[in-house]
């Protein structure tokens, strides 16, 4: 999981953070709050779903988390 806090040119879109296959649970979701974010901004953590677009945005903090290029979703059984 690469937090590089990223600016954007949405004001909505705190920070770009670019996730791995591996870093996936279940079905596709990423957290948030993630563990790299300070303490400070935590919010309650919610699971995004980032299979379907590629990317989903946090609706509490901004942050969008965006499956890496190139990466593989492994096939569910």
């Amino acid at each position: 999981m690469s937090n590089d806090n990223q600016q954007t040119g949405n004001p909505f879109v705190r920070s770009v953070v670019e996730v791995t296959a591996a870093d996936l649970q279940g079905h596709g979701a990423v957290f948030c709050p993630n563990p790299k974010m300070p303490l400070w901004s935590h919010h309650p953590r919610v699971f995004l779903q980032i299979t379907a677009e590629g990317e989903a945005r946090c609706p509490y903090c901004g942050t969008v988390y965006r499956l890496k290029a190139g990466e593989k979703l492994h096939a569910s059984p």
